[in-house]
């Protein structure tokens, strides 16, 4: 027993360090996107939207693919292989002269996540007990923030030079964490059973109730992707700089260091993990109505602040949430259908967003897109509140964690 327990805390250890390396690769890169193609070379925002939700529907819309893949065959090779995938897409997105090669490398990035993602979430599940997992997800969105800023730093310097720098240099931090995996990662499986990827994806597609809140979840999504497209552009219109990216994400980390932890244990101690995620949502909506105000930036970095803590309220709560669902014969098949709101939500998020900043600068109302994403918000809070709290939840739904 105390084997089997020490095995299971130097995955959890291995888990945190392989995180901070994929969370510091993909923030070196993303972030600056829309700034480079639509700020520096003038595309299209909804062209740069275009790409990215392609991505997003690649990577989140076909986890239950990669879920039930790893189910069957395990967590390594489809870690390993798409941490690969990733960083080839990186490489070619460094290399971006038209939009259809930004779209091509977004592809081979969002596959890469498709088959990456969905294991590494299951393996948490799988290598930590429910009671505990709040804490987990605590700790471990702590190690993202630090990543997160540092990668959006490096990013912001190397943009500096050119953004080929920025697309190679986060290329080699996923090979990195690809040669990390294959050299320390055990051949965990991360199902009960064996069973057929079609037999996984059924058994997820039958639990309703779990379908409806994914479905759901899309709304919350629409609003967090915009921290990677419509945000950096507005900030850095105001800032008159892509260093404004750096200090946004230093905002979180310092937010996410010091409130993270006690916001989760008061959550845990007073609230249900329903009752925190509407809650971290609503204060999420109201922080964009305030944005539809914010002239400088010396008023949008409060009113970010002010998102970004809704996020920290809601984040460790949904992923509890969605993971007390998860059967054991289908773990990964649960991680991965669990993106298909982000899939959703996200690829509405970055083409809507593109779109509205495009429209709200044709139209001179640079307030249109925050006031439709407060309304988006506002719809979202209701629809949850109506299936985890108002038509009853079960008892694990209903009480503190």
């Amino acid at each position: 027993m105390a084997s089997a327990e020490q095995a299971r805390r130097l995955g959890r250890r291995f888990i945190m360090l392989d995180n901070v390396l994929v969370v510091f690769g993909f923030f070196s890169v993303f972030p600056l996107i829309s700034i480079h193609f639509v700020d520096q070379l003038g595309w299209a925002a909804a062209a740069v939207g275009l790409a990215l939700a392609i991505r997003q529907l690649m990577q989140q819309g076909l986890g239950l693919l990669g879920g039930s893949l790893a189910d069957r065959y395990g967590a390594k090779p489809l870690i390993v292989g798409g941490m690969l995938l990733r960083a080839a897409g990186f490489a070619a997105m460094a290399m971006a002269e038209t939009p259809a090669t930004l779209v091509f490398s977004c592809i081979l990035s969002g596959l890469g996540g498709m088959l990456f993602d969905p294991p590494r979430a299951a393996l948490i599940i799988k290598l930590t007990r429910q009671h505990e997992r709040n804490h987990f997800y605590t700790l471990l969105m702590m190690w993202e923030s630090a990543a997160a800023v540092s990668g959006a730093m490096l990013g912001s310097w190397l943009l500096h030079f050119d953004f080929w720098w920025v697309g190679m240099g986060g290329c080699a931090v996923f090979v990195l964490a690809a040669a990390a995996n294959l050299w320390l990662l055990p051949a965990y499986r991360v199902a009960s059973g064996k069973a057929s990827p079609l037999a996984s994806v059924r058994i997820v597609l039958a639990d309703k109730r779990y379908m409806r809140l994914v479905l759901t979840l899309s709304g919350y999504y629409v609003l967090g992707v915009q921290i990677m497209l419509l945000v950096p552009i507005v900030l850095k219109q105001m800032a008159g700089t892509p260093q404004v990216v750096g200090w946004l994400y230093a905002m979180e980390t310092t937010l996410s260091l010091t409130l993270l932890y006690p916001l989760a244990k008061l959550g845990e101690r007073h609230f249900s993990l329903a009752q925190r995620m509407l809650l971290g949502i609503a204060v999420m909506t109201l922080s964009l109505l305030l944005m539809a105000l914010a002239q400088n930036l010396w008023l949008a970095m409060p009113l970010l602040a002010l998102f970004y803590t809704g996020s920290l309220i809601t984040e460790p709560a949904r992923e509890a949430l969605l993971a007390s669902y998860a059967q054991s014969e289908a773990r990964a098949s649960y991680s991965g259908t669990s993106r298909l709101g982000l899939a959703l939500g996200g690829a509405t998020g970055y083409l809507g967003g593109g779109w509205l900043l495009d429209i709200s600068r044709s139209l001179a109302m640079p307030a249109l897109p925050w006031l439709i994403l407060a309304a988006i918000g506002s719809l979202t809070f209701l629809a949850l509140y109506r299936q985890l709290l108002h038509t009853g939840a079960t008892p694990a739904l209903a009480q503190p964690a």
